[in-house]
């Protein structure tokens, strides 16, 4: 007589990892923005990549000032555009952050090569401004946040920011909990 099978939990997933959900945060002022950094700090470890997009103005930079004060990093935040990229060291024993501006790099993965952010990508987080097309390739992890605003002659301040994990590293962290 055989023994009757044990019974079988949840199927665990193979292949992969499942995509977690997008998050929408909307902000309504500069100072919510860098509330909004500094609470994202408390997610991020070395090795983190994030991705900013998001027209001129949006607060890309802001936002990264505000993961800056988080991490507690020496130096203000400011827009790398044309020094491309600034290194800010831990004031205490967390990762520096890496923040580069790749608006005026054109030449994709290669360009992005010579400031050697592969070297820093383990022992850092880095963040980089307009590096759609151009740093997918450094790591399969990365964290996509796509800040709209309205555009034209106006003093909105309202921001959508949508935050969308790529990768193990993010699909199962709780990103919704950044909406407070």
């Amino acid at each position: 007589m055989e023994a009757p099978a044990a019974p079988q939990g949840p199927a665990e997933p193979s292949g992969p990892s499942a995509p977690a959900p997008d998050v929408e945060i909307t902000v309504t002022s500069p100072e919510q923005m860098r509330d909004l950094g500094r609470r994202l700090a408390a997610v991020l470890r070395a090795g983190d990549l994030l991705m900013l997009s998001g027209e001129l103005g949006a607060g890309k930079t802001t936002l990264t000032r505000g993961l800056g004060e988080g991490m507690g990093v020496r130096g203000a935040v400011t827009s790398p555009t044309f020094v491309i990229a600034r290194v800010h060291p831990s004031l205490g024993d967390g990762p520096p952050l890496v923040h580069v501006d790749a608006y005026r790099l054109s030449g994709g993965l290669d360009e992005m090569e010579d400031l050697d952010l592969d070297v820093s990508l383990s022992d850092s987080v880095i963040v980089v401004e307009w590096g759609e097309g151009k740093v997918e390739e450094l790591t399969e992890d990365r964290l996509q946040l796509r800040i709209e605003r309205a555009v034209g002659d106006t003093t909105d301040e309202v921001r959508h920011v949508t935050l969308t994990g790529v990768g193990g590293r993010w699909s199962t962290a709780d990103l919704g909990t950044l909406a407070v």
